[in-house]
């Protein structure tokens, strides 16, 4: 059995490398390495795949955040309502922005964001909020919408781990994940389902107004060279990531197959033990398992991930500390209560290697070390 890896970027690597060293090498010996083809060409097929007017690439998916918000004119004091359970580069940037982050608590089973608890957490002061579409499916974003348009509240998708995901709307129709909002964004980090071998982010909208101001702000405010017009920041795609990113784009729908038939492998075989708690895919979105994360009940979780590690297993918690009791983010508006489903899954979650290169072998060694543990 080869080597199991949480995230197997060097396999992925040697089925493309001849077009991937081919890509990179015309960049190099064109020397056009910010702004180049290559970035608008990626650009384009992006929007096409997403069916959306804009894309707008930026240097990574924290970048993406804040020029999003930055675009859609957030002051000062400002309140934005994101979820607890999720990466801080989401609260991050509301932070860095001296904008006022409110977090609520998510759901036991999808981990996305409470409509509850979003409803509550409302004020005069909240001008937008945040759903995270987290580990590879899509938040309730027609209940979002709902509250949003019923609040006039602006919604900015973090889509950094989902990618290729559908959202389904109860009339049948559906659109991809980040372009549902009035703006989503991305990240490309290499571990993503659609990663560059480096830094690499977007953001998405079809408003053409909010697009012509974005494209302003990731090019230090200018329009015309050396003249400034909005207050801006330097993030830009560069053209290797974007040639690595436009040969990969193709194959996103591919590999997310691959990732889905792994997760039901997973879930096929954990059926049978009471203590684990697999992963569930929202009658609302598809599910391109950026992560594949259990819940373990009746089970030391902090055992079990060193049982795994002890067996040359790789695994991670994500996320062992909640935002709210970050040392960065506390607050005293936030209580405990508020916060149980967060509580919960921060003691019980575990997230299994998940990729596209993940084989029968590995898998089968994966679930019989861990049902060995539980029972």
């Amino acid at each position: 059995m080869k080597k199991i890896q949480m995230v197997d970027l060097q396999g992925q690597y040697k089925k493309i490398q001849p077009q991937v060293d081919k890509a990179i090498l015309n960049v190099i010996e064109s020397a056009a390495f910010i702004n180049g083809p290559e970035v608008k060409q990626f650009q384009s097929d992006l929007e096409t795949y997403l069916n959306v007017k804009h894309v707008i690439p930026c240097a990574n998916g924290t970048d993406a955040l804040q020029i999003a918000m930055m675009g859609l004119g957030l002051e000062q004091g400002d309140e934005v309502i994101t979820a607890d359970f999720t990466f801080a580069a989401t609260v991050e940037v509301i932070a860095l922005l001296k904008l006022t982050p409110v977090l609520v608590d998510v759901e036991a089973d999808t981990f996305n964001m409470d409509i509850d608890a979003l409803k509550k957490a409302i004020t005069p002061k909240t001008k937008a909020i945040v759903p995270v579409h987290l580990f590879g499916q899509c938040a309730n974003m027609e209940a979002v919408l709902e509250i949003a348009k019923a609040n006039n509240l602006f919604v900015i998708e973090d889509t950094a781990q989902a990618i290729g995901a559908d959202y389904i709307f109860k009339d049948g129709t559906s659109k991809k994940a980040g372009t549902i909002g009035n703006v989503g964004t991305t990240s490309f980090f290499p571990s993503k389902n659609l990663g560059c071998y480096g830094d690499g982010g977007a953001i998405f909208t079809n408003d053409d107004a909010l697009a012509h101001i974005i494209r302003g702000i990731v090019n230090h405010g200018m329009y015309k060279r050396y003249y400034h017009d909005v207050v801006g920041v330097n993030s830009r795609l560069d053209s290797m990531q974007a040639a690595v990113l436009k040969l990969k784009l193709p194959l996103l729908d591919s590999y997310c197959d691959t990732r889905r038939k792994a997760a039901e492998y997973y879930n096929d075989k954990f059926s049978v033990s009471n203590k684990i708690t697999t992963p569930i895919t929202s009658s609302f979105s598809s599910h391109v398992f950026h992560q594949y994360t259990l819940q373990v009940t009746g089970v030391d979780r902090n055992a079990l991930h060193q049982h795994l590690l002890d067996n040359n297993i790789p695994n991670a918690i994500y996320y062992p500390v909640p935002l709210h009791s970050q040392k960065a983010y506390a607050d005293k508006r936030y209580k405990e209560e508020n916060f149980t489903v967060t509580n919960t899954l921060i003691e019980t979650v575990i997230s299994l290697p998940m990729h596209t290169e993940l084989d029968i072998e590995q898998q089968n060694f994966i679930i019989e070390t861990i049902l060995d543990f539980v029972r």
